[in-house]
Order: C-alpha cells, then sequence, then structure tokens
C-alpha cells in the first residue's frame, strides 16, 4: 500500500462528485472513434517516441501544434530528469488549455512517450528494441487530440487542461519513483501556480479491441467518488463495474500532489502481468487499436463533460 487518502479528503471528493454527476447531461456530438484511430496512426509513423530521440523530437512539434489549432493556449513544459537507467533526459510536457478564465476546471492526462525496451516480449532478442506504444501512449492521447478538436467545434463552458506528460515508461519494476517522471516534474512545477482542478482523468492502454476498464484500485482509494461520477458516464461494453488491481501510473502522483485523479486503463485479471499481451512487446502496434474503443472512451469523457457544464 503505497498510499490512501484521508476519510476527509474522501469525502469532499465524493461530495464534490455526487453534486457534478446529478446534473442532467447536455448534448455534444458522438465522438469520431475512426478521426482518433488516424491521430494514434499518425503517432507511430513517427516511429517509438522514446525521450531523446529524433522520432520523439519530431512528434512532440507535431503534438504541440495540433494542440494549438484545438485550444485557447499551449505551454511545453521543458525539464529534466533522473532516469533509472538512462541517465539524466530533457523531458517535454506539452499542456493544452481550454477556457483559461473558466474557474471550474478539469484535468486530463495520458503520456505521450514510449518504452525504450520491449522488456515484457516473449522473445528475449526483443528485450533491446524500442516499444511502437500505439496502445501504451498513441491511444490515450488520440483520444484527447480529437476531444480538443470536437470541443473546439461544439465549445465548452468548462475549463478542461489536457496534459501530455513525458517520460512516463522509463521505469522499472518494484521502483516506484522510476515511472511517471515527466508527471512527477509537473506536479512539483504546475503549468499554473496553485493550479486546483475538480478532478482528473488519467487515459492509458485505451485502444485494445479487447481492453477491459474496471475501478482501479487507487482511483478507488483517493477519488472513489469521482469513479462513481466517471463510471456513470462510461458508455459501450468495455467499461466493468467492478474493482480492478492496482497500477502504479501517473495518477498517483497526481493524487499525492492534493489533485483528486482517476485512472482509465485497461487491466486484464487473466494475465500474468496484470494487462495485455501486448504490453511492452514489439507487439505494441497499430493493428492491435480499435476505432470502437476510442470512441467509447472518448464518449465517455464527453458525457462528464457535459454532465460537469450543469
Amino acid at each position: 500500500m503505497t498510499a490512501c487518502g484521508s476519510t476527509g479528503n474522501t469525502t469532499a471528493n465524493d461530495t464534490n462528485a455526487e453534486s457534478a454527476s446529478s446534473a442532467t447531461a447536455s448534448t455534444y456530438g458522438k465522438f469520431d472513434g475512426e478521426s482518433a484511430f488516424s491521430l494514434a496512426k499518425q503517432q507511430c509513423e513517427f516511429g517509438p517516441r522514446v525521450p531523446g530521440t529524433p522520432a520523439h523530437a519530431k512528434c512532440a512539434e507535431w503534438l504541440t501544434n495540433f494542440l494549438k489549432a484545438s485550444c485557447d493556449s499551449v505551454m511545453v513544459q521543458t525539464g529534466k530528469v533522473q532516469t533509472a537507467k538512462s541517465g539524466r533526459l530533457d523531458i517535454k510536457n506539452i499542456i493544452g488549455i481550454i477556457n483559461p478564465e473558466a474557474s471550474q476546471r478539469l484535468l486530463l492526462l495520458a503520456h505521450w512517450d514510449t518504452r525504450p525496451w520491449a522488456d515484457n516480449d516473449p522473445d528475449p532478442a526483443n528485450h533491446t528494441k524500442p516499444v511502437m506504444g500505439a496502445n501504451d501512449g498513441a491511444s490515450g492521447v488520440a483520444v484527447l487530440l480529437q476531444l480538443a478538436h470536437q470541443l473546439k467545434q461544439d465549445g465548452t463552458s468548462l475549463g478542461i487542461d489536457i496534459v501530455l506528460v513525458d517520460a512516463e515508461d522509463l521505469g522499472e519494476n518494484d521502483v516506484e519513483e522510476s515511472w511517471g517522471l515527466g508527471t512527477q516534474y509537473w506536479v512539483e512545477h504546475p503549468h499554473v501556480a496553485g493550479y486546483k482542478p475538480l478532478f482528473g482523468i488519467l487515459l492509458d492502454m485505451v485502444g485494445s479491441a479487447s481492453a477491459t476498464f474496471t475501478r482501479e484500485y487507487y482511483s478507488m482509494q483517493y477519488a472513489s467518488g469521482f469513479v462513481d461520477l466517471v463510471w456513470n458516464c462510461a458508455t459501450g461494453s468495455h467499461f466493468m463495474n467492478s474493482q480492478g488491481g492496482a497500477v502504479t501510473d501517473d495518477h498517483v502522483f497526481v493524487n499525492r500532489a492534493g489533485i483528486p485523479c482517476i485512472d482509465i486503463i485497461d487491466m486484464r485479471a487473466d494475465s500474468d502481468t496484470g494487462f495485455g499481451p501486448e504490453w511492452h512487446t514489439v507487439d505494441d502496434t497499430i493493428d492491435h487499436i480499435s476505432p470502437i474503443t476510442l470512441a467509447e472512451v472518448g464518449q465517455t469523457l464527453l458525457n462528464v463533460i457535459a454532465s460537469l457544464e450543469q
């Protein structure tokens, strides 16, 4: 057990979530899963987005330009982090801001980097090869990019901060602080002083055709009321109304910074790793990504936003 929210914080979060979820949702257009799929594919066309590589630099520029066309303002946060295996690395967190003057804000996160080593691949010869990260990286980013694009067209009264975090996937098993390095940097250097959104939603591995999204353990420990809110807004067959396992992911560090944050992540109860078969292998490629799954996750976010607007 690495951390639990206090009783007082949990009560406050649950109260805020119940208030938000009781609203009657307004209507948004249907989330475009095919366009999100195209955005995932475009990220993969750069190659693995490993920090410090040309593919990473080129993708950063593309992500920044895309958000500039969809958000009111964009910030590129640069910094240095200490990795477990690669020494100190330069990172870029890319932040798109919608309605910067709005006081009620929603935080949306996904990591855009990919793992340098396919160390879970069944073939040991692949363990030093980088992961393409179609699901573990590109899928969550694609949903948030398409969401920003659609909100630009449809409009929203809610303040939304889309934070694409770097250097999430450089960690070592059983070394908790080696994961989520970009997020750890961001919580220490928030893009707005005193930043306090209503809550946050992290997307991670949200593209597989066989995805199962259960109620992740730390999300329930820190922000169970907001898990209820999101699952009540969920659409499609991939959201399961059941308790899932625990995962050290970006949301853990966000919660420790005092911002309630939940994780929508594909976890598998029947898997030795707890994740899908492509996780941290060279098979994490675009042919395993489903526009239908991306559409369900994106539509769920639109439903949440509509609920919060009331």
